[in-house]
C-alpha cells in the first residue's frame, strides 16, 4: 500500500485531470469582444480564433469559454515571452488572454511531477493543449458543434477538435511507458485512465465531466477526418519521439532511447540442467549417472561375493582336518587366549578392539568400581550440577519473531533492516480481513462480491471493528488511537468503503454499487471516489480474485488497517497496538466469522501479532503431548529393564523406580541445556520446545537399556562391583564414542547462521552431553542402589520395605539367566539370517540403493520456507495465508537506502540515483 508521501502525491492526480480542461479560466475584469451573431462568427481560417473569453460559470466553479469567434491578438511583449517560455509552437498572435495563459500554466505545473522523466512526453502533452488553448489558427481545427444557454449568456457545450492520427500515435508512444515513481505505476494510469492507444486517452480527456467531477466543463470530441466541404485542416503540430536525444528521456520511462540499448544488461542465459527423457519420465543426467554407478558397482560387489563364496566351497574339504585339531585343542587355546586377553588391552571377549576403546574400556573398569562403592557421592554430586543449570530457567524466554528467527543477527538483511527501522521508522502494522465468496455449486466458478448485500455487510463489520475499545494501562484504546492518518483525521483503511467515505449514509447518496463500480475505472480522477483520507484508493488494494483490471470480477473483499508502528527496543510503545490487536482477533472469532459465514461467504483474518501469538500458543500448546509421551517411554522403560515376570517376585525384580529415575534424568538434561543457555540471554525457539525433548529421550533411553542389560548379562558369582566395573568396561566405550559422534554433528550446526537452526543445535548439543553426563553417572549409581535393593529383597517402588529372604527363592529377584524373548529372537533367528552370505550381500546392495537415491533426489529439493509450515495446522492463519496467496494482489514494500549521499551540486551521485531526464542511463532506478 502506498506510503504517506504516496498518498500526497496521488492527491494532486484530481488537479492534473483538470489539466484536460486547460481552455477554460477566470472571469476577467477586462473588456471582451461582443459579437451579435453567433453564425456571423462562423469562420474557419488563419489568424482567427474558434472561440474566445469567458461567458459563464457552472455551479461547480468551472468557466465556460464564448462561442463567438474573433479574430487572433496580438499579445503584449510580457505575455508574448511567457507563451514563448511554456508554448514555443505559438508565436505572434493568439487566442487567449492573459488570464486565461496564467491559468493554463498553472494547470500545467501539476502535470510535470508525472510527466517530468520524460521531456519528450511532456513537451507533446504541453503542445496539445497549447495549440488548444492558445494557437493564432484555433478556428482551423476547433469547430464549437453546441452552445448553451447560462445565466442569459451563451457559452461552449462542445467542441470538434481536429488532430491527426500520427500526432496522437506519436503522443501517445511518448508518453505510454512513462512511469509515476511514487505510485510505482504508469503516468498514464493517472492522467488517461490507464488508456491502452491514443484513441483512448483522447475519449477519456474529451469526456464532459459531470458538476462536482473533475474533467472537462464541455465535450471535445477528437477527429482525424475533415469534412470535405470544409475549410478546416488537422492540427498536426511537431512531436518529439521519447528517444529523442534533445529531450532524452530515462531509461525507466523510455527503453528505446538509444542512451538506454547500450547499457541494457544482457539476460542471463538460462542453461537448463542435463536430461534425458524415458517415455513420459524426464530424468536428470545425475540421476542417469548414479543409477549406472550403482549397477556396476553392485554388479562387481556381487561377482565378487559369488567368486568368494565359489572358492570356500573348493577349500572347504581340505579345512575339515584343521578344524578337528582345533576341537581337540580347545582346552589349551583356551587358556592361550585367557592370557592374550589379560596381556593384551585391545582385545575383548575375544574381538580386536582399537587402542582408544582398550583404554576407554581400562578406564570405565576402574570408574565403575569407583561408582559402585560411591554410589550416592556421585548421585548427588552430578543432579547437583545439572540441578544448578536448571535455575537458568529463571531468565526462560522464547524467541518468536518470525524475522529474528530466519535471519541471522549479523546478517546484511537484518542489518539493513535495522538501519531502515533506527532512521525511517518500521512498516506499518498490518492488522487484515478477507472475505470471499464460495464456489457456485452447479458452475464451480466463484461469484463477484461485488453486490450491495456484501457492500452493506461489509458497513456492518466496519462499524464492529471501529467499536473496538480496549483497555491499555488504565486507558481506552480505539482503532483511531493507532491507526496510519497520512492526511487529517482520518484513518487510511483500504477498503472499498472508502469510494462511500466510510459512511454507510452515503451508500444510497451516492448512487449505490454503481458508485463503486464507476470509481473502480476513475478512482484517481473523481471526487466522490476520494477516500474519506483525502487520497485515490486503488481498488487493486481493496478487491482479490479477479484477473487483470477487471474489477467487477473480484471475488473477495481485501480490508486492510495500517496501524502505527515503533522499534521493538525503544521501549512499549507497540503495546497500544498490541492491546487492540488482541480484541481485534477475537472480535473476528467470536462475531465477525459468524456473521460472514450466515451470508454463505467466508472471513480469513490477520493482525500483526497473529504469527507471535500463534507461535507461543503452539509452544504451549504441546506441553501435554510431551508429558504424555515420557509416561509412555517410563512405562517402556520400567518393562524392558526388568527380569522376566514372575509373580512370586516382580515386586522385586521389577525395575520401575529406576526406569523412573532414568526419565527423570533425560528430562534434567533438557531442562539443564534450556537453563544454561537461557542464562546466558539465548532465548528458545519453538523447534527446541518440540524437538528436543524426544530426540534426547530416544537417547537416554538406548543408553540405559544398553547399562543395565550389560550389567544383568554379568555372572551373579562376581561381587556387584565387578560386574558394574565389567558392564562399563563392555558398552562405556560405545556409548562414549556414539554421544561423542551426536554431540559433534549438532555441535557442528550451531554455526548455521539462521538463528531457529542455530540455537536448535547448541540446545541439542549441550541436552545430548548432559545427557550422557548423567548416563555414566547418576543412572550407574542408581543402578547399583537397584541392584542392592533386590539383593536385599527389598520391594521395587518401596524400598523401605524388605521381604523375608525365606519367602523369596534364591536369585530369583535378582537376576535370571534366561534370556528374553527379544534377546533369543535376535541371537537364534536375526543373526543367523543376516550371517548368510546372500543375505548380506542383498542387504548391503539395498542400503547402498538408498544411499545414491537420497544424493540424486537432493538435487530436486526446493529451498524455502512458507509461513503456515511453521503453524499448528489447526491455526486461523492457515486460511488467511492460502487467501493471500489466492487473493491479495500486494506484495511486501521494498526500499532502497543509500547511505553518504552527497547533496551538492558538484557531486554526481544525484545522477547515478534518479530517474529522470539527464540521469545516468544506469542509475540506479534506471536499473
Amino acid at each position: 500500500m502506498a506510503s504517506s508521501l504516496g498518498l500526497l502525491v496521488a492527491l494532486t492526480l484530481l488537479q492534473v485531470i483538470l489539466f484536460t480542461s486547460l481552455l477554460s479560466a477566470e472571469k476577467m475584469d477586462t473588456g471582451v469582444l461582443l459579437i451579435s451573431d453567433v453564425k456571423s462568427g462562423e469562420r474557419h481560417s488563419e489568424e482567427y480564433c474558434a472561440m474566445y473569453d469567458i461567458c459563464g460559470e457552472r455551479s461547480d466553479g468551472k468557466v465556460l469559454n464564448c462561442p463567438y469567434g474573433s479574430p487572433s491578438v496580438k499579445p503584449v511583449e510580457l505575455l508574448s515571452a511567457k507563451i514563448q517560455s511554456l508554448c514555443p509552437t505559438i508565436s505572434g498572435n493568439v487566442c487567449c488572454t492573459e488570464t486565461q495563459f496564467d491559468t493554463l500554466r498553472a494547470q500545467v505545473q501539476q502535470a510535470i511531477p508525472f510527466l517530468v522523466g520524460c521531456p519528450a512526453c511532456l513537451r507533446n502533452f504541453l503542445n496539445l493543449f497549447c495549440e488548444l488553448s492558445c494557437s493564432p489558427n484555433q478556428s482551423l481545427f476547433i469547430n464549437v458543434t453546441s452552445i448553451a444557454e447560462l445565466d442569459g449568456n451563451m457559452t461552449v457545450d462542445g467542441i470538434d477538435f481536429y488532430v491527426t492520427d500520427t500526432f496522437g500515435e506519436e503522443l501517445y508512444n511518448s508518453c505510454k511507458d512513462v512511469k509515476f515513481g511514487t505510485m510505482n505505476t504508469r503516468a498514464i494510469d493517472f492522467i488517461g485512465a490507464g488508456a491502452k492507444n491514443f484513441k483512448e486517452w483522447f475519449a477519456f480527456i474529451g469526456q464532459k465531466a459531470d458538476p462536482g467531477f473533475p474533467g472537462s466543463p464541455y465535450a471535445i470530441s477528437f477527429k482525424s477526418i475533415v469534412p470535405e466541404s470544409s475549410t478546416m485542416e488537422l492540427m498536426n503540430v511537431s512531436t518529439y519521439p521519447c528517444g529523442d536525444t534533445s529531450l532524452g528521456c530515462s531509461c525507466g520511462d523510455c527503453p528505446l532511447s538509444p542512451a538506454c540499448s547500450s547499457s541494457e544488461p544482457p539476460s542471463p542465459h538460462k542453461k537448463d540442467p542435463c536430461s534425458v527423457r524415458i517415455g513420459s519420465l524426464k530424468v536428470t543426467c545425475v540421476e542417469i549417472s548414479l543409477v549406472i554407478l550403482y549397477i556396476i558397482l553392485v554388479s562387481a560387489f556381487f561377482g565378487w561375493g559369488l567368486f568368494r563364496q565359489t572358492r570356500e566351497r573348493r577349500r572347504h574339504p581340505s579345512s575339515k582336518e584343521p578344524l578337528l585339531n582345533v576341537a581337540d585343542n580347545s582346552e589349551t587355546d583356551e587358556k592361550l587366549l585367557l592370557e592374550v586377553q589379560d596381556m593384551v588391552p585391545e582385545v575383548s571377549n575375544g574381538v580386536q578392539i582399537s587402542v582408544v576403546q582398550g583404554y576407554m574400556s581400562s578406564f570405565y573398569r576402574r570408574y565403575g568400581i569407583w561408582v559402585a562403592r560411591n554410589p550416592t557421592l556421585v548421585l548427588c554430586s552430578s543432579l547437583a550440577f545439572v540441578i544448578l543449570l536448571c535455575l537458568g530457567l529463571i531468565c526462560f524466554k522464547v524467541e518468536t519473531q518470525p524475522e529474528k528467527l530466519w535471519v541471522g543477527h549479523g546478517s546484511k538483511a537484518a542489518e539493513e533492516k535495522q538501519f531502515f527501522d533506527s532512521h525511517l521508522a518500521p512498516f506499518y502494522r498490518i492488522e487484515q480481513l478477507i472475505i470471499a465468496t464460495m464456489p457456485d455449486p452447479k458452475h464451480g466458478k466463484l461469484p463477484s462480491i461485488v453486490t450491495e448485500d456484501n457492500i452493506q455487510l461489509l458497513f456492518e463489520i466496519q462499524k464492529k471493528v471501529d467499536g473496538i475499545s480496549t483497555n491499555y494501562s488504565g486507558s481506552m484504546v480505539s482503532l483511531t488511537d493507532i491507526c496510519l492518518k497520512p492526511l487529517g483525521q482520518d484513518c487510511a483503511t483500504q477498503s472499498i468503503l472508502q469510494y462511500y467515505k466510510m459512511d454507510p449514509e452515503n451508500y444510497d447518496t451516492f448512487g449505490g454499487v454503481q458508485h463503486a463500480e464507476y470509481c473502480f475505472q476513475h478512482y484517481t480522477s473523481a471526487d466522490t471516489c476520494l477516500s474519506a483520507f483525502k487520497a485515490p484508493l486503488d481498488p487493486s488494494t481493496a478487491l482479490g480474485g479477479f484477473s487483470g483490471s477487471n474489477y467487477l470480477e473480484a471475488s473477495a473483499f481485501v480490508v486492510t488497517y495500517p496501524v502505527n508502528n515503533a522499534i521493538d527496543e525503544v521501549g512499549n510503545e507497540n503495546g497500544k497496538a498490541l492491546a487492540w490487536e488482541k480484541a481485534f482477533i477475537q472480535l473476528a472469532k467470536e462475531e465477525l466469522l459468524p456473521m460472514v459465514q450466515s451470508s454463505n461467504l467466508t472471513l480469513s483474518f490477520s493482525s500483526e501479532s497473529s504469527i507471535e501469538e500463534e507461535l507461543k500458543r503452539e509452544s504451549t500448546a504441546d506441553v501435554i503431548t510431551i508429558i504424555v509421551s515420557y509416561l509412555v517411554m517410563f512405562a517402556y522403560v520400567s518393562v524392558t529393564l526388568g527380569d522376566a515376570p514372575h509373580l512370586s517376585s516382580f515386586y522385586i525384580s521389577s525395575k520401575v523406580l529406576l526406569g523412573l529415575s532414568g526419565v527423570l534424568l533425560v528430562m534434567l538434561s533438557v531442562l539443564g541445556s534450556v537453563g544454561f543457555f537461557s542464562a546466558i540471554g539465548v532465548k528458545s525457539t519453538l523447534i527446541i520446545m518440540e524437538v528436543i525433548p524426544f530426540l534426547v529421550l530416544a537417547v537416554g533411553v538406548d543408553n540405559m537399556c544398553i547399562l543395565v542389560h550389560a550389567v544383568k548379562r554379568q555372572s551373579l558369582e562376581l561381587p556387584l562391583e565387578e560386574r558394574i566395573s565389567n558392564a562399563l568396561g563392555e558398552v562405556g566405550p560405545s556409548i562414549t564414542l556414539a554421544s561423542l559422534s551426536e554431540i559433534l554433528a549438532f555441535a557442528v550446526g550451531s554455526f548455521i547462521p539462521m538463528p531457529a537452526c542455530r540455537v536448535f543445535s547448541m540446545f541439542a548439543a549441550l541436552a545430548v552431553l548432559l545427557d550422557f553426563f548423567l548416563q555414566v553417572s547418576a543412572f550407574v549409581a542408581l543402578i547399583v542402589f537397584d541392584f542392592l535393593r533386590a539383593e536385599d529383597n527389598r520391594i521395587d517402588c518401596f524400598p523401605c520395605i524388605k521381604i523375608p529372604s525365606s519367602s523369596v527363592e534364591p536369585n530369583e529377584g535378582i537376576n535370571e539367566s534366561r534370556a528374553g524373548l527379544l534377546a533369543r529372537y535376535m541371537k537364534e533367528v536375526h543373526a543367523p539370517i543376516l550371517g548368510l552370505w546372500g543375505v548380506k550381500l542383498v542387504v548391503i546392495a539395498v542400503f547402498f540403493a538408498f544411499t545414491l537415491a537420497s544424493i540424486a533426489l537432493c538435487t530436486r529439493i526446493q529451498p524455502g520456507l512458507e509461513q503456515k509450515i511453521v503453524l499448528p495446522r489447526d491455526s486461523y492463519l492457515q486460511g488467511y495465508f492460502n487467501n493471500v496467496s489466492e487473493y491479495l494482489r500486494i506484495g511486501p514494500p521494498l526500499y532502497f537506502v543509500v547511505k553518504d549521499y552527497n547533496y551538492s551540486l558538484e557531486s554526481r551521485q544525484t545522477n547515478q540515483l534518479c530517474s529522470i531526464s539527464q540521469c545516468d542511463s544506469n542509475s540506479l532506478l534506471n536499473e
